[in-house]
């Protein structure tokens, strides 16, 4: 077995880079104004190829999730839970959530992003938001 590690291409350099500096940026185009995920030369919906790395807010809710109990990667002992996260800007994205569980169904559960250190580099991770 080995370790996970980022597929690293000239169109998501910057938002690896993002994450080491503790806050996630995604593309977002400058004609029509939408963001996307995973990063891309050109835009989906218009075909654009002109884009600004833009923060995003870290809020979003649980789509899907699902928890491993077999090892696919040594830095990743099971179990250990994946979530499908759509972000309020709307992109989805695949992280960890840490922390609490959700009481009850998992889905539509509202989380923050959070960043932390795993085996030598940064990455996001969801955590439960407070309520209220």
């Amino acid at each position: 077995m080995a370790n996970s590690k980022p597929v690293l291409g000239i169109d998501d350099l910057p938002m690896w880079a993002s994450m080491e500096r503790g806050q996630l940026e995604l593309q977002r185009c400058n004609d029509c104004g939408s963001f996307r995920y995973p990063p891309a030369p050109v835009c989906p919906k218009c075909l654009s190829v002109v884009a600004a790395w833009t923060p995003v807010s870290g809020k979003g809710k649980i789509l899907s999730w699902v928890v491993f109990h077999r090892k696919y990667f040594d830095n990743h002992p099971p179990p250990y839970n994946s979530v499908a996260v759509e972000l309020e800007e709307g992109p989805i994205i695949v992280t960890q959530l840490e922390g609490p569980e959700p009481a009850g169904s998992w889905i539509g559960q509202p989380v923050v992003l959070g960043y932390g250190e795993h085996t030598g580099r940064m990455r996001h991770h969801a955590c439960l938001a407070a309520k209220g």
